[in-house]
């Protein structure tokens, strides 16, 4: 018994629409997972995601929670559902991303990542041991490999480098990853899926391409990774300073490429625009934390374009922030009261406005299934171009 179930139920070229079933959830796909990185996703209250934004998986932040409040937390209490009071499935990034943005504060070995806490200087330790260790505590429904994430504007012998360790890490991930595993299916622990799904209780891991803005080095890569053998495959390395061509070109190469048979994610990516091309290419999975970071400061994603709710201009506007819109903010709010609670400092703007943006992507989501259900993906896809190019404001 597999630990998720995944079905392809229709392709429109690249394009796929598929399900997958995680022990907790059924997740139509395309799919766009909200960032919860300190098991929370900032501003929105789970029955808001649960209720009328229906996200049926949210991300949770490996290193974040090791830090605080600290895997023994979870051991104690049960996982990071229970502790959060989520129901629904949760995808946990490995941690790689966040040690390795702390470039002044961290070595890399072949046994793992030596650094120091941002919130205090403790001198810690990450391996691939490790980190599966912690997402199994956290018991998240998807766990990431362990990988390193270089800068994209690193050579390409760097990068080479870099990709041959991710591999090794990737290795080690899966050997440590399948005793927790093991251990667990011994205790007994099974669950029924979302409507009677054939799934496990175990967790299922993705593997991580990198290789940069190296095609060549993509293709190894991959081929490194889908020779040890995940449930699902994810690009990583992309969306940190490259040029979008540059993108747009490695997913071109790299995606056609991927198992067909497994779920094909997209980590950190990206604007709406970027969300409809990888779709395009053949993506499945996506996360990013522009809905609620933009939310935060005014910044909002319509069908027309994007605006600042905090421009002047709107001090009177008595619309809704997208008139094509179906949330409860754009149903009840105007621009003009939306712009006085920035102004006003008030704490619900930024609620209000990371709301309305994770239904539009949500919605976005949802309107790219349906068009690729019916055919019709290439006729949308030029239409989103066309209107979100007549600017919000």
């Amino acid at each position: 018994m597999r630990p998720i179930d995944w079905k392809v139920d229709a392709r429109d070229g690249e394009a796929r629409a598929g399900t997958l079933n995680t022990r907790r959830s059924q997740i139509e796909t395309p799919v766009f997972m909200p960032v919860g990185t300190q098991g929370t996703v900032k501003g929105v209250r789970f029955e808001w995601l649960e209720g009328e934004l229906d996200a049926r998986i949210i991300l949770g932040n490996t290193y974040h929670l090791w830090i605080r409040p600290g895997t023994e937390v979870f051991e104690r209490l049960g996982g990071l559902h229970r502790f959060i009071g989520w129901n629904r499935s949760i995808l946990t990034d490995s941690g790689g991303f966040q040690v390795f943005s702390l470039a002044d504060l961290r070595r890399i070995g072949e046994e793992g990542v030596e650094f120091r806490s941002h919130l205090d200087g403790t001198k810690l330790f990450m391996s691939p041991e490790v980190s599966m260790e912690i997402q199994a505590a956290l018991g998240s429904d998807i766990v990431m490999a362990f990988d390193e994430c270089p800068p994209g504007d690193l050579g390409r012998e760097e990068i080479e480098r870099s990709l041959e360790l991710t591999a090794r890490w990737a290795k080690r991930s899966k050997e440590r990853f399948d005793e927790l595993q093991k251990a667990g299916a011994d205790r007994g622990v099974v669950e029924t899926g979302a409507k009677g799904a054939a799934v496990s209780g175990r967790q299922a891991l993705f593997g991580i391409i990198q290789g940069g803005g190296f095609t060549d080095l993509r293709s190894k890569s991959l081929e490194l990774t889908a020779g040890i053998g995940f449930d699902g495959y994810a690009i990583g390395g992309l969306s940190v300073g490259e040029e979008e061509s540059v993108m747009y070109e490695v997913l071109e190469s790299t995606v056609p490429k991927m198992p067909e048979d497994r779920p094909r994610y997209l980590m950190g990516v990206g604007t709406p625009e970027d969300l409809v091309e990888a779709v395009s290419r053949g993506v499945d999975m996506f996360d990013c934390v522009l809905p609620t970071r933009n939310g935060r400061t005014g910044g909002v994603f319509t069908s027309r374009g994007d605006l600042n709710i905090r421009n002047a201009g709107y001090r009177d506007d008595v619309s809704p922030l997208d008139e094509d819109c179906g949330c409860s903010v754009c149903a009840r709010y105007s621009r003009a009261y939306l712009r006085h609670l920035y102004t006003a400092k008030e704490m619900l703007g930024p609620i209000l406005i990371s709301h309305h943006n994770l239904s539009f992507y949500l919605g976005l989501m949802k309107n790219i299934r349906a068009a690729i259900m019916a055919g019709k993906f290439e006729p949308f896809r030029k239409m989103f171009a066309e209107r979100r190019k007549e600017g919000g404001n």
